[in-house]
This record gives structure tokens, sequence and C-alpha cells, in this order.
């Protein structure tokens, strides 16, 4: 056993330089290669990540244009039918006036054509009663000659 205790201490004593070597080469790769290494998956992660924060700042903000975007639109529809509704009432007031000018002067015409036909009424009662009188006549003469005629028709 004290051998392999020796063998094993002999061992160790011939590994010393080895493991020197190795810390010597882990402190220069620390210094040289990993911090610089570090240094760049920082510089990149800093980068990744102010890319991605840009970019959703850039979304918020094109989130708030396209926001205001619709309210100028529904604003403007809002207008455009408010326009609309206006000029829908300005024609209905029209055309009720018009209507209302037409019935009126549709009134006067149908009051000046009852005018008119009971002038044309009494005037031809007028006519009618001075026919009748001049008709009667006629008739009264007519019946009276004829009653005299049949007389002298007779007589023949």
């Amino acid at each position: 056993m004290e051998q392999t205790l020796r063998q094993l201490g002999e061992l160790l004593l011939g590994s010393v330089p080895t493991i020197i070597l190795l810390l010597v080469l882990y402190g220069i790769y620390h210094f040289v290669v990993h911090k610089a290494l570090v240094e760049v998956l920082a510089e990149r992660r800093k980068r990744t990540q102010g890319a991605v924060e840009q970019a959703r700042a850039d979304i918020g903000l094109a989130a708030a244009r396209a926001d205001e975007y619709e309210a100028k639109l529904r604003d403007a529809r809002l207008a455009i039918f408010k326009a609309l509704d206006n000029r829908r009432k300005q024609a209905l007031d029209a055309r009720t006036a018009a209507v209302a000018v037409a019935r009126e002067k549709a009134q006067q015409q149908v009051a000046a054509a009852k005018a008119q036909i009971e002038q044309d009424a009494a005037s031809a009662r007028a006519t009618l009663g001075a026919s009748s009188d001049a008709i009667a006549s006629q008739i009264i003469q007519a019946v009276l000659s004829a009653g005299s005629a049949p007389a002298s028709v007779g007589g023949r």
C-alpha cells in the first residue's frame, strides 16, 4: 500500500506542471477570449433588445396613428351624414313649400273656375230665361195662330 501511495504522490507531483499550465491557459482564455465574447454577446443582446423595444414603440405609435385615423374617419363620416341629412331636410322643406304653393295656386284656380262656372251658369240662366220668354211667346203665337188656322182650314 505504501508503494501505491508513493506512486500516487509521484503522479500528483508530475501533474503539477500540467495543472499550472491548465490554470494559466484558463486565465488567458478568461481575459482574452471570454471577456471579449461576453462583451460581444452583451452588445448583441443590447442591440436585439433595443431593436425589439424600438419595434414595440413603432407598433404602439402605428396603433395610435391608426386610432387617430379611425377617429378622423368616423368624424368625417358623421359630418357627411349630417350634411346629407341637412340637404335632405332642405329638399324636403323645398318640396313642402313647392307643394304648398302648388296647392294654393290650384285652390285659386279652382276658386276662379268655380266663379267662372257660377258666372257662366248665371249668364246661361239669364240667357235661358230670355230665350224661354222668347220661345214661350213664339209657342203662344204658334198656338194662337194654329187655333185660328184650323178654323180657316176647316172652312175651306
